[in-house]
Order: C-alpha cells, then structure tokens, then sequence
C-alpha cells in the first residue's frame, strides 16, 4: 500500500435522476458527504466457468467501506463519459481486463448513510489472467457456497451484499 495514496474529493461525477438522466456535477467529496447526491456507478462481477465469482479486496486507503470484499470492479461514471466506457476503463484499471464481453443486468439505486449510487451492474465469464491493480488488494474467486456462508459477518460490504441478494441470491 502507498501510504499517500487516496481518493480524489475532487474529482467530478454527474449527478443523475433514477433514470440516468444527467441533471448536474459534483464533486467526489460532495457525493460522499452524506447529501446523498445520486451520482452512477458501474460494477462488474467476473465469473470463472466453474461458476465461481471473483471478488477484489478493498484498500485500506479508501473513502468508503476500505478493507472489505467487494464486487470484481466497481467504479464511478466520470463526468462527459458514459456507462459502458467507464465498465471498460474500470475493468481494465483495477483488473487488467481488456477483451470480456459484459452482460448488462438491470440498474438499481443503491443509497447508504453517505452516498445514493445508481448502479449499472454487469456480468461476465472470464478465465484469463486477472492482474489485480493498487487500486485494490488484491483478490479471489469465492464459490458460491463461501459467499453465502460469509454474508452477515461485515467482510463483504453492504452493497456487494446487496447486490448479491438481488442478482444471484436464492429466490
């Protein structure tokens, strides 16, 4: 870990409407101050073809939920970029991926006590080399079993959880 690394308060991200409609800017600190500003953010869950799911390990350094296990890649929209350019730059920023053919799953707004995100999650299989980057530390693919058997117990954060529930939990 790089002591002196963190995140960028002042980056800016657009603000949207539950529809992905852009309807202004904020910055980084502003969405993660507890305004609940609803800004986009992509994730995307990398599957192995044994169905196993892999999941990346959250720096220390980290506004938000740091040191926890979280969803494969996960990542703001920036401002003037759209959805699918921010899942590929993502995916190739924190995992090195370049050639994975994503699926994309129905959004949803996700709202914790400092942030409201509209989430566009996505899926891919993917057996290639996976180059985890220090913009995370890290990480492994969990089976199913494992994740279920580890949810509850505050090492995945809430809204992987979540989103796990929602997508791939047992109905």
């Amino acid at each position: 870990m790089i002591a002196t690394q963190k995140d960028n308060a002042e980056e800016m991200f657009p603000l949207v409407d539950e529809d992905g409609n852009i309807i202004g800017a904020a910055t980084r600190g502003e969405c993660h101050d507890g305004s609940k500003k609803l800004h986009p953010v992509v994730h995307l869950h990398v599957f192995n073809s044994r169905g196993d799911l892999y999941l990346q390990k959250r720096p220390a350094w980290k506004d938000i939920q740091p040191g926890k296990w979280d969803t494969a890649v996960g990542g703001h929209v920036d401002l003037g970029e759209s959805v699918d350019m921010a899942l590929r730059r993502e995916a190739a920023e924190e995992l090195g991926l370049a050639d994975v053919a994503p699926e994309r799953l129905p959004h949803y707004v996700f709202e914790s006590d400092r942030e409201r995100e509209l989430v566009f999650p996505y899926r891919c299989t993917c057996d290639s080399d996976i180059r985890p980057s220090t913009e995370t530390d890290g990480g492994r693919f969990w089976t199913m079993d494992e994740i279920r058997s580890h949810t509850g117990k505050g090492i995945f954060t809430p809204n992987f959880e979540s989103e796990f529930r929602r997508l791939f939990g047992e109905h």
